[in-house]
């Protein structure tokens, strides 16, 4: 089994000037660099962007519906990952409110799990088909108030990884802990991001800092 050590690729202007980051992570077998091409598609001039690189190109090995033990210590370490980042841009003087998290698949997994973890008032979470993680959701684990942090959620339905009934659990969790969620599922949808999820998103990354 294996541990992600911090591997961290930036783009963008960088954070004194932007005071914003958009925290990316990429899906299963893929790269930090392929998420961050996604960031070409989305409005964000005034952000500084941020991809941690998983180890073996997968934050986790199984499912992110497997036993959460089976995952271990992969998951566990992938977290520790997305919190030093965040806490490294917090440290640069950067509110939570100005700070945003995106992901794709496994990637959107790991930010739904990592935001719920840590709830506060984020700038926007950015879910392209995920939700919580684990065989069963332990709520146990989530803490804190998303303070009224819009969400945008999806997946397709059917989708090969990701069921519908996940991601509607993930959104009940969420709003119950102030988060305001715009939730899309798309029948027969592959397994891939929309424009029609891009525009959403940029609805999100576009809005006044704080609003």
């Amino acid at each position: 089994m294996y541990t992600h050590k911090k591997n961290i690729i930036t783009r963008g202007k960088p954070l004194e000037q932007t005071k914003k980051a958009l925290v990316m992570l990429h899906g299963r077998g893929a790269t930090a660099e392929s998420i961050l091409s996604l960031g070409e598609h989305l409005q964000t001039a005034d952000f500084t962007l941020f991809a941690p690189q998983a180890t073996n190109n997968s934050w986790y090995p199984y499912s992110f519906m497997a036993p959460a033990e089976k995952n271990q210590p992969a998951l566990d370490t992938a977290l520790e990952v997305i919190d030093e980042t965040i806490k490294h841009i917090q440290g640069q003087g950067v509110a939570s409110q100005n700070i945003y998290l995106l992901g794709f698949s496994q990637g959107a997994c790991l930010a739904s799990e990592y935001a719920t973890r840590n709830a506060q008032h984020f700038g926007g979470l950015l879910l392209f088909t995920g939700g919580l993680v684990g065989q069963e959701v332990d709520t146990s684990k989530y803490q804190g108030n998303f303070e009224g942090t819009p969400v945008f959620i999806s997946t397709g339905d059917p989708d090969p990884h990701v069921p519908v009934s996940r991601v509607e659990e993930t959104v009940k969790i969420m709003e119950g802990k102030g988060a305001v969620v715009t939730k899309k599922i798309y029948k027969g949808r592959p397994h891939t991001i929309l424009q029609e999820e891009l525009t959403l998103a940029n609805q999100i990354l576009s809005r006044p800092t704080g609003a």
